[in-house]
């Protein structure tokens, strides 16, 4: 394993699964469903939302709308869609819905990211 890149709980999570590179090539309708998913998360607010969430574990629409700077309105629209994709689940106390991150797997995407950005930000600044 390289120790640049060190395992998290997230990428032990998906060890049941045979790496991508020994799966066979991916089908039409499994490529759709890839870049359905990448398509919900190719929304800076949803990616700033999730990334909150990480942070904090778990935080009603009233937190995640000053963490984002939006209107609550605006933010439970784009909750709704990583709902829709079972990111997210929801808990209700009292008045307030609470929003944590229930797959994993996107906190791995996110990280991984995140290092794909700084990794390319720190080659162009070495040349």
């Amino acid at each position: 394993m390289d120790e640049k890149f060190p395992q998290s709980q997230e990428t032990l999570y998906c060890q049941s699964r045979p790496p991508v590179q020994e799966r066979p090539l991916i089908s039409d309708e499994q490529a759709e469903e890839v870049a359905a998913l990448f398509k919900v998360l190719s929304n800076n607010t949803r990616l700033r939302m999730i990334h909150a969430l990480v942070i904090a574990g778990e935080m009603s629409v009233s937190q995640l709308a000053e963490a984002v700077a939006m209107k609550p309105q605006a933010v439970s629209n784009q909750l709704q869609r990583l709902v829709d994709r079972r990111i997210l689940n929801s808990r209700r106390s009292g008045n307030n819905i609470h929003y944590r991150i229930v797959d994993p797997c996107v906190t791995s995407l996110l990280d991984l990211g995140l290092c794909l950005i700084e990794e390319a930000k720190e080659t162009n600044n070495r040349k």
